[in-house]
């Protein structure tokens, strides 16, 4: 590589570069933020992440290959990167008074947001399957770590402990299915792979390759078979940490599924089966089981593999109207996700956990306000018009149609509404019970900030859809 060629790789990723740098600084100076200074962090963290944020928007005028052809910054990377930009700034304004709850040690956990920040960035701008793997191992080590940070709770080591020996499994299956791809293309890199499989019939070998990749991707979103962990870790984790990896991780490998299934595979129609039949199944087994739930976390835990579902059928609807329908999918699923967990946080004050459904009985009556917000994401959630949530599935659906999936489009509305029934269980046990105890919610100004800003985020995109639309399109692939 030439020292020209060089200088305009560091330059594509250079957001990825502000945040790893910015990373190891707070690493140094929160040995030396003493207690009540914590505030410090989430500021310095955040305008990290602002900072890196300024640097994709003067990098979004053109397409900027790097690194021999291993990374991208794109228009297509910019969109998601921004998602990750939202998840992780929310995540931030959620966690002072909450890490001052359940005691985290501060620094660290800022460190390892960003960590992972960047490892979700460069899976976004990666363009060949070993720089996906440094992004995606970058990713789920932070979150791992993430995962088990309340290690005087049992639930916490446990959940931290199955999603290590889980993500461990999947990893292997995906490095497997990579060295299998090398193997029968000679390249990893997705361009490459493009030229090998266009051939018809496609070869057994590669087929069996691309199942062991989709295995390791789906881990990662939640998607069935690979979906048991979600529960468990979502249940265990801290709840700014659920809140974030039900978002963030979750659209990373959403990223990467869209770069490397609607370009190199297109061509292997063999692997539009396996994922038909796992958005069906995904979007059926987290709708079914979330009925049964008591815990607010465990239902979310469901309600976040039906989501999965219900994008993986924007991803089988394929062309660029079918990716412009996952990218505002999980543009959507941001702000009402983190909109519901933060009610959660909010709730999360001395003794009371907020966790399981119960705690919100009648919550109408004593904090009428925080009811209508609950509303508000909830009905986003269950695809109710005229929220944000009812045009996410609408434009998945109408791509489906479009495509000639007529019948993924009639089982994906019939499964929506089960769905629907969990959320609207919630909605009567806040609006037509009496409340059980009083409690103080940990509304802070930067709680009531996050929450407005999400809510804002859920009506604005739900009254002006078109346009949000017209923005994911304008960022398929660099357009």
């Amino acid at each position: 590589m030439t020292a020209a060629a060089l200088f305009l790789s560091i330059l594509a990723s250079l957001p990825e570069i502000v945040v790893v740098s910015g990373g190891c600084i707070l690493l140094i100076l929160g040995q030396f933020v003493g207690k009540g200074q914590e505030h410090f962090l989430v500021w310095a963290s955040v305008a990290v992440v602002l900072i890196a944020a300024l640097a994709t928007l003067m990098l979004a005028s053109e397409v900027r290959p790097a690194y021999t052809g291993m990374f991208i910054a794109d228009r297509y990377a910019v969109f998601f990167k921004f998602v990750f930009y939202l998840a992780t700034v929310l995540t931030f304004l959620l966690s002072r008074k909450y890490a001052d709850i359940e005691g985290v040690a501060s620094s660290e956990y800022y460190v390892l947001l960003l960590f992972a920040l960047s490892g979700m960035m460069i899976m976004a701008s990666a363009t060949d399957l070993l720089s996906i793997y440094v992004g995606l191992e970058l990713m789920v080590i932070c979150t791992y770590v993430l995962t088990g940070l309340l290690r005087q709770q049992r639930r916490s080591n446990e959940a931290a402990l199955k999603y290590v020996i889980l993500g461990s499994v999947s990893t292997g299956i995906f490095l497997y299915g990579v060295s299998l791809i090398y193997g029968l293309t000679g390249t990893t890199q997705l361009d490459g792979m493009a030229a090998a499989v266009t051939g018809d019939p496609l070869d057994p070998g590669l087929l069996l390759a691309v199942v062991f990749v989709v295995a390791g991707l789906v881990f990662k979103v939640g998607a069935v078979p690979f979906h048991m962990w979600v529960p468990d870790v979502y249940e265990g984790a801290p709840t700014t940490i659920t809140a974030f990896m039900s978002v963030g991780p979750k659209a990373a490998g959403f990223a990467v599924i869209l770069r490397v299934f609607l370009n190199p595979l297109v061509a292997a129609s063999h692997v539009w089966i396996i994922v038909a039949v796992i958005a069906v199944a995904t979007m059926a087994l987290g709708s079914f089981l979330a009925l049964v739930q008591d815990n607010f976390k465990r239902l979310l835990a469901y309600s976040s593999i039906a989501h999965a579902g219900f994008a993986i059928f924007g991803v089988v609807a394929g062309g660029a109207d079918g990716i412009a329908s996952v990218m505002l999918y999980l543009l959507i699923y941001s702000f009402m996700n983190l909109g519901i967990f933060g009610t959660i946080i909010m709730m999360r004050n001395g003794e009371f956990s907020g966790e399981v459904i119960e705690d919100y009985a009648g919550l109408a009556k004593s904090h009428p306000g925080l009811a209508l917000l609950m509303l508000l994401y909830l009905f986003s959630l269950a695809g109710i018009p005229p929220t944000a949530g009812f045009f996410a599935k609408f434009y998945v659906l109408v791509a489906l149609v479009e495509r000639g999936f007529v019948m993924l489009a009639v089982i994906a509305v019939l499964l929506s509404v089960v769905a629907a029934y969990f959320y609207i269980r919630i909605v009567m046990v806040i609006y037509m019970r009496e409340p059980v105890r009083t409690f103080d919610p940990a509304l802070t100004p930067l709680v009531r900030a996050t929450l407005a800003f999400t809510a804002a985020g859920t009506i604005g995109i739900g009254l002006f859809p078109a346009w949000f639309l017209g923005l994911a399109q304008h960022s398929v692939f660099g357009g």
